[in-house]
């Protein structure tokens, strides 16, 4: 193909932009975050307008959280440096080359003797040795984000939309997960029938609070995780399917919250399945709070409750037998007890019962 003719029509409008920024920043950035930069540069000689994140999200439809991740990409790049108040906020923006440390004085090579090298070429040759490495792994980064978002695509068997794109740059750049570890996020995610980003996301920022930062943590505590659900679901007898969002709720609550053992857990569900012969949540998690609020850490502490509620049973039934059918029959108590059903001791009991009630 031939050269391109290139001819200068600017007149005294114009937004200066520096070469250093289209040879070394503008090629490995995100486009969003190029907007943005450009945005600032057209509104930075312009005292008179006023310009806030809220300003640059609707001229660039984009979300506030979309404009300053593109300022603190710009931050880390050391294109510019950002103010902030006693919250935290943004504040104030200063465009440019971020303030680095003095240069070491000029160092004169001798090339042959009584010839000393030009000042200019030593820091031409300093300058090359710090800044290539440094544009050479954006480059680098930004090749392996494509990577991921082509992989991306092929897992959630779709065409990522721009918030899809912004959500996994989010993971890349700013939770700093590794290229591996988001697409075993994904692939995680997928295999456990949730392809929605809302979703992908909340597991990443899990995971992020977690202190997760490789895919072989991860792997182990999503089989733990695994383990403790399915768990759980095969003892109210549910197979074939994870669990429920109210269910899992609950299922933190009790591994998270409560830092329940999961053998102290299941033993809920199985009492619960006996008391009542189907699966309820609800039912478990009244078991499980009633153990809580009695200290309950290990199945001993079950049986010592067992033991002491047995006990307390028979003091009652003896006391019930001394007394006459009509006493007795006044302070049968309504209380819930232990989650069980009250029963007549005998048959004998149950026949007066019946006919004192004709």
């Amino acid at each position: 193909m031939s050269a391109l003719i290139l001819r200068n029509r600017f007149q005294g409008n114009t937004t200066l932009i520096e070469n250093d920024f289209i040879d070394k920043y503008m090629a490995a950035a995100n486009g969003e975050y190029v907007k943005v930069y450009l945005l600032l540069l057209r509104h930075l000689n312009n005292p008179y307008v006023s310009l806030s994140i809220s300003q640059m999200a609707d001229y660039l439809e984009n979300t506030e959280g979309d404009i300053l991740r593109a300022l603190k990409y710009w931050e880390k790049e050391g294109l510019l440096t950002l103010d902030r108040d006693a919250s935290g906020s943004v504040v104030g923006v200063d465009v440019g080359h971020a303030a680095k440390a003095e240069a070491p004085a000029p160092v004169q090579v001798p090339a042959e003797p009584g010839i000393l090298v030009p000042v200019r070429s030593v820091r031409a040759e300093q300058t090359a040795e710090t800044v290539s490495p440094s544009h050479k792994k954006a480059s680098a980064s930004r090749k392996e984000l494509k990577q991921i978002l082509f992989v991306a695509e092929q897992y959630l068997g779709k065409t990522l939309s721009r918030t899809d794109v912004d959500t996994i740059t989010y993971f890349y750049d700013t939770l700093d997960f590794s290229a591996d570890l988001i697409e075993y996020l994904i692939e995680y995610c997928v295999e456990n029938g949730h392809k929605s980003m809302h979703y992908i996301q909340k597991v990443a920022l899990s995971w992020s609070d977690e202190h997760i930062t490789s895919v072989e943590q991860a792997r182990n505590t999503s089989a733990l995780y695994n383990k403790t659900c399915y768990s759980i679901l095969r003892a109210f007898g549910i197979n074939g399917r994870g669990p429920a969002a109210p269910e899992l709720e609950y299922i933190r609550k009790w591994t998270e919250k409560d830092s329940f053992d999961l053998e102290i857990v299941l033993e809920a569900c199985s009492r619960t399945m006996m008391a009542i012969h189907q699966p309820s949540f609800e039912y478990t998690d009244k078991i499980l709070e009633n153990w809580r609020s009695r200290n309950v850490q290990t199945l001993a502490d079950i049986r010592i409750l067992d033991s002491a509620f047995e006990q307390e049973k028979g003091s009652r039934v003896k006391a019930t037998r001394r007394m006459p059918a009509t006493v007795a029959s006044a302070q049968t108590s309504s209380k819930f007890r232990n989650f069980e059903e009250r029963s007549y001791d005998n048959m004998d009991d149950l026949t007066r019962e019946l006919l004192r009630s004709n």
